[in-house]
């Protein structure tokens, strides 16, 4: 697993599935990112406000994309929702390790021990620790660590991963299908397994 360098990028991002959905149903069509990128540009196919807006979602999606190994491509065409939805959140992971960890640490945590809850507590705990092990970490004001927190809670909710509890939210553990799982295991990602579904 390559672990990249702790970021707070995700104040300013979102999960952006269709988005996602709509670059790997291109690529599944032949065409690769660098034609993606002309034609976003020319057709903005995100649909974006702004054509700032418009190339951080492509550069964002395409970052993701590119941390996953080519052959995901057609198991996710063939999945389900919930499974293609997965495979986001698992290239979002991919591409930030600080989220990465949120979830093993926090998230998967909860699960081992039985808990199906989390709070805003759990979330101010692990950005602690963070800052006790990462000088980068421990300079980022107050205000940046509520907006990733925030981040977290939304991308993880917008994956199928939690429910939109106020004060705690429920822990939905998924089921994997076969087809994820044993992808997950043929590229040497089963981190992510652990990660997703609380094993040790």
């Amino acid at each position: 697993m390559d672990r990249k360098e702790y970021s707070a990028g995700a104040v300013k991002l979102s999960f952006w599935f269709m988005e996602f959905r709509k670059v790997v149903s291109l690529l599944a069509a032949g065409k690769n990112l660098e034609e993606i990128k002309e034609i976003n540009k020319k057709e903005n196919i995100f649909g974006a406000p702004t054509t700032l807006r418009s190339e951080q979602i492509f550069n964002t999606v395409s970052g993701r994309i590119k941390m996953m190994d080519k052959s995901f491509i057609e198991i996710f065409q063939n999945s389900d929702v919930t499974t293609q939805k997965l495979f986001v959140l698992i290239a979002t992971l991919s591409l930030d390790t600080l989220f990465f960890d949120f979830v093993y640490e926090v998230i998967r945590e909860k699960m081992i021990i039985g808990s199906d809850m989390f709070a805003e507590s759990d979330i101010r705990i692990f950005f602690k620790d963070k800052q006790l092990q990462s000088e980068k970490v421990a300079k980022w004001t107050d205000a940046t660590l509520r907006r990733l927190g925030m981040s977290y809670k939304t991308m993880l909710f917008e994956a199928g991963l939690t429910d939109k509890g106020k004060k705690q939210r429920k822990i939905i553990r998924p089921i994997l299908d076969p087809a994820i799982e044993n992808w997950l295991k043929d590229h040497g990602m089963e981190a992510y397994i652990m990660a997703l579904t609380g094993v040790r």
